[in-house]
């Protein structure tokens, strides 16, 4: 692996699964080739937020585990994906004289400038997560970039950042679940950011774009014009819910609302047909549930309008002209797999939108199973840590560890299904063992708990039972 540097482990704690993804920069191809992953189900977070360290620090170690064997690398330092409802971005003009104004813009002076913003006042219990500079104005003249002031000369500078903050209890909080996971972080990133990183260009980004991340338990958004971040937000609407309106609606257990989600969900109704009928097998003596698909897609459909209404606000939230988002929308996360959810989010927001996954910077030997949706964030917190490190760049620094402020959360925080309900995984019966590279990798197989015939339109759904019936 001569050719291969700067190898980096993103860490995706998510609400329902938990993945870490090892890779380094192929200076073959110039792209990012994935060496291995580790995926498992989530415990202890709720909406983004960790609120059970142990449970977090468990399922976090499986995954490191699971990345480690499969990339054959020791994994002690990650970098991790921050979200949840605590996240808040607002805009701040800073203005100042710059000594010597025939001296050229460096490098080092813009990111001095960015840590000096750092350090402004935020509210109790937040932290400046980051800095990200929108426009510079010289002597008079602006609508400068980044990239575009670098090299400039001038005396009189403005500056208008975008500071995203995040809640320092929920920050030390995952900082203790990946400590307790036997890992050091490296750096703390806000995953709309990451996922952006992981499916867009800067081609994407100068046309103005507006990037949809739809998880388990958050919905994030990342809006880009003229090759710059200009708003981020983080909706608690996302597919936990659908899954939970599903079972509700159904009066069944959340695993079968999962599944009906998963395998039949649609968010059209008009596209879905009234004859074709979803049959759950009864439990413990109660009566079979049936449900059409047409009426599952009515169910799916109201929460969708809800998310992607709540888009269109943030959209409209972001003082750029949408006019300028001539590369529409983009939507990527696990939530982005369902049906015709891009012609609902095309009617919503009135913008073109396109499903991505996470393969546009990839070279062409990292896995292919990576190209899918839910990798989204883990693949772009590998793209941003390899890119930080070969730039030096010293950014998002844990918390130091502080007793004083610190409320553990409860050991007794419910699960979102008692473990007996739990379908056993590989990565459950896998041993912690040797660092070595399985024949199979894990990722291979799926367990089949639910299984489709179709037989006159009827579909028969059972989740308990792995044997086709």
């Amino acid at each position: 692996m001569e050719e291969e540097t700067d190898v980096v482990v993103g860490l995706d704690i998510g609400t329902t699964k938990i993945v870490a993804v090892v890779g380094c920069r192929d200076q073959a191809t110039g792209k990012i080739k994935i060496l291995g992953y580790g995926k498992t189900e989530s415990t202890g977070v709720v909406r983004g937020a960790v609120m059970n360290i142990t449970k977090t620090a468990e399922a976090v170690k499986r995954a490191v585990e699971q990345a480690s064997d499969n990339a054959n690398v020791d994994i002690c330092e990650v970098y991790v994906g921050i979200a949840g409802q605590h996240i808040e971005s607002f805009i701040q003009s800073n203005s100042f004289i710059r000594s010597n104004s025939e001296e050229v813009v460096t490098r080092a002076e813009i990111e001095t400038l960015k840590q000096e913003a750092s350090k402004g006042r935020v509210d109790p219990g937040k932290k400046i997560i980051h800095v990200v500079p929108q426009t510079f104005t010289v002597d008079g003249v602006s609508g400068f970039r980044e990239d575009e002031f670098e090299g400039m000369t001038g005396s009189n500078v403005e500056v208008n950042y975008n500071i995203i903050t995040a809640d320092s209890l929920a920050m030390r909080n995952i900082q203790k679940s990946v400590e307790t996971a036997g890992l050091e972080i490296k750096g703390f990133i806000l995953e709309p950011l990451v996922s952006a990183e992981a499916v867009l260009d800067s081609t994407d980004k100068d046309a103005g774009v507006v990037l949809v991340d739809i998880g388990g338990g958050t919905t994030d958004v990342a809006i880009f014009g003229n090759g710059v971040l200009r708003h981020t937000a983080v909706i608690p609407l996302a597919g936990n819910l659908i899954t939970s309106d599903i079972q509700r609606a159904c009066t069944i257990m959340q695993r079968q609302a999962e599944a009906l989600k998963t395998r039949f969900g649609s968010a059209l109704p008009s596209e879905e047909s009234e004859e074709k009928i979803v049959t759950i097998p009864a439990i413990n003596g109660k009566s079979v549930r049936e449900i059409s698909l047409k009426q599952l897609a009515t169910i799916i459909k109201g929460r969708v309008d809800e998310i992607f209404g709540q888009v269109s606000y943030e959209v409209g939230n972001c003082n750029f002209d949408t006019d300028q988002f001539i590369g529409g929308v983009v939507l990527t996360g696990g939530g982005s797999k369902m049906k015709h959810i891009d012609t609902v989010c095309e009617y919503i927001t009135q913008l073109d939108t396109r499903l991505a996954c996470p393969n546009k910077h990839l070279s062409p030997d990292s896995p292919k199973d990576l190209n899918d949706p839910i990798f989204a964030t883990a693949v772009g917190l590998v793209i941003y840590g390899v890119r930080s490190e070969e730039e030096n760049n010293v950014i998002h620094v844990p918390l130091a560890t502080q007793g004083g402020e610190d409320k553990e959360p409860s050991p007794e925080a419910p699960e979102e299904e008692p473990a007996d309900n739990v379908e056993p995984t590989t990565e459950e019966k896998a041993p912690a063992a040797p660092k070595a590279t399985p024949k199979k990798p894990w990722w291979r197989g799926r367990d089949g708990s639910f299984f489709g015939m179709g037989k006159l339109g009827d579909f028969i759904v059972d989740a308990l039972d792995d044997d086709v019936q």
